[in-house]
């Protein structure tokens, strides 16, 4: 049962690279390809937090051994997500306003 759980809140998605942003690939695209990585970033951080907050409204039986542990594992692993995907935007940002303004 928990399994299905953690795989439908992406946690057995494997693991993301969530280190530091560099601003130097977004230089080599253009305004448009800036705007539509934009999109899919902000796209990413809804579809993130929407998951965070469904996995914040289980119900974990007290009976499931580290239930609740593994429901707070979740939701800050999809918090670091977000964080990365918010740092992947300022960075995409910066080029654009440079690039494109």
């Amino acid at each position: 049962m928990f399994l299905a759980l953690a795989a439908t809140a992406g946690c057995a998605s494997g693991p993301r690279a969530v280190g530091p942003v560099d601003p130097l690939k977004y230089d080599a695209m253009a305004c448009a390809e800036l705007d539509v990585a934009m999109g899919t970033t902000a796209a990413g951080i809804s579809r993130t937090a929407i998951s965070r907050g469904t996995v914040g409204q289980w119900n974990v039986p007290a009976w499931a051994p580290g239930g609740t542990k593994a429901v707070t594992a979740i939701q800050e692993r999809q918090t670091a997500r977000i964080d990365a995907l918010r740092q992947e935007q300022i960075a995409i940002d910066s080029v654009r306003k440079r690039k494109c303004r």
